[in-house]
């Protein structure tokens, strides 16, 4: 935990801004797999980290704005517990390291709330993502489901609060990339051919867990890259596949990192792998260069988006103006997910609370119907101290050629005759994290390695 003294700074400037009324934030359960007792790795809600920094289950606090209180809801461990547990640190002792005073049993935070709903007085509540705390807010509020509303104010002023990062928060998230460095040099150390992808994925979490850390999300590790999401880890590696390796860990008190690298199975990239991955590089590199305050994180990823077409023009894959085949939406033939989100304590940073308010205004709205704009979680004035990635890519979907081309879409743009010898290519990304600072940008995490030579260099010397 940070001190005290931080999450009581949290908890004040949280008050000042929602102004009135009580805030409710819940804390997470530990989730069955197949029965009550056994459960997946515990994680707690990371708006509950933030304010109160305590990582128990089945807890909830109350920032009561009108009565001055701050108490902590949850039960003390019964004889039971005590049995096949051990002695634990007491809820009691957990709640004075947040700075909270004040504790009461679980059960009573139905009759706070009604108490409060009885006056008249608002309550605030963030979207809830686990069935539990659906169904919980439900009984607590007595309101169906669907009725679950919300507070946008509460959200506006969490979101507002977690976008810019405190320094001991950029320590935190470059211990997750310091680790995750390591990880995908461990990776890009033990990759060979005749191995299964699930095998690379072993190594580096067995690496991250030596350092008590836990992957952030799970990893794509994949020679079908063009597969966005790809949690399929069963392919052989052979030489002439790249291999994309989408994975970052996450520090004991939840501070995520975010990298990807594409490398070759051999020693070498062949001649076409290396034009495409020059262009990402590229592309990678005019988006990084844009990133200052007051830059519309919209707009770099336009300019990633050009400087992609431009290169796939190159080598013969695109053709005509590129910015009216950006306008046109035809880079999403390789291109179809967004430049970069913001990450902190989720490696997508405050998901939970909707992208809207996380990487848009009421005034830009977040374009959810056209393709690959659709899919960019992050489009508004970047701020000194908001921490994000950057993550171009190229990527050739087979289904995706025969769509379009079946349908003739952007035909003026995409050399089709051409794109059908690249159908067996795969995917490319590069993903760096870098933190907004007044006058421009600073990577975060070590500087892990990125050019093809650099690459090369490392993966001949692994394999011999």
């Amino acid at each position: 935990m940070f001190s005290a003294e931080t999450y009581q700074n949290r908890r004040k400037n949280l008050r000042n801004e929602v102004s009135n009324g009580v805030i409710l934030l819940l804390g997470n359960i530990e989730n069955p797999i197949n029965f009550e007792h056994n459960t997946y790795p515990f994680r707690q809600d990371s708006s509950y980290l933030y304010y109160f920094g305590i990582k128990a289950p089945n807890i909830a606090a109350i920032i009561d704005i009108d009565e001055q209180r701050e108490i902590i809801f949850g039960d003390e461990l019964d004889t039971d517990a005590l049995v096949w547990m051990g002695r634990q640190e007491t809820l009691k002792e957990k709640s004075l390291k947040s700075g909270v005073t004040e504790t009461l049993p679980f059960k009573d935070l139905e009759s706070y709330l009604q108490k409060a709903k009885f006056n008249n007085r608002t309550i605030h509540f963030l979207p809830p993502y686990q069935s539990f705390n659906k169904i919980l807010l439900s009984r607590l509020l007595d309101r169906h489901l669907d009725e679950l509303l919300p507070s946008e104010k509460l959200i506006k002023a969490v979101v507002n609060q977690r976008s810019i990062k405190e320094a001991q928060e950029i320590e935190q998230i470059e211990s997750a990339l310091k680790v995750s460095t390591d990880m995908h040099l461990l990776a890009m150390q033990v990759a060979k051919p005749g191995m299964k992808e699930y095998e690379i994925v072993n190594a580096i979490q067995k690496f991250a867990a030596d350092q008590n850390f836990r992957f952030a999300y799970p990893p794509i590790v994949t020679v079908h890259g063009e597969i966005l999401h790809n949690q399929f880890q069963e392919n052989i590696l052979k030489n002439g596949d790249l291999i994309l390796n989408d994975s970052g860990a996450e520090t004991p008190m939840g501070y995520a990192a975010d990298l990807t690298r594409t490398f070759p199975v051999a020693a070498t990239f062949t001649e076409r792998q290396k034009d495409l991955y020059n262009i990402v590089l590229e592309a990678f590199t005019d988006a990084r260069n844009l990133l200052k305050p007051g830059v519309k994180f919209k707009d770099i990823h336009l300019k990633a988006a050009k400087t992609l077409v431009e290169g796939l023009s190159s080598v013969g894959l695109m053709r005509g103006n590129a910015e009216d085949a950006v306008d046109n939406h035809a880079h999403t033939m390789f291109f179809q997910c967004g430049l970069g989100h913001m990450m902190g304590l989720d490696v997508h940073d405050m998901e939970d609370l909707g992208e809207q308010y996380v990487g848009y205004t009421e005034f830009e709205p977040k374009d959810k119907k056209t393709f690959g704009l659709k899919s960019l979680r992050l489009g508004k004035e970047l701020q000194a101290g908001n921490v994000l990635t950057i993550e171009p890519g190229i990527y050739i979907i087979p289904d995706l050629i025969d769509i379009w081309k079946a349908e003739k879409k952007n035909q003026e743009f995409i050399n089709y005759d051409v794109l059908e010898s690249f159908r067996d290519f795969s995917g490319i990304r590069i993903e760096d994290n870098f933190l907004i600072e007044e006058n421009g940008y600073r990577l975060l995490g070590p500087d892990l390695i990125k050019t093809v030579s650099e690459i090369e260099d490392f993966r001949k010397m692994s394999l011999s």
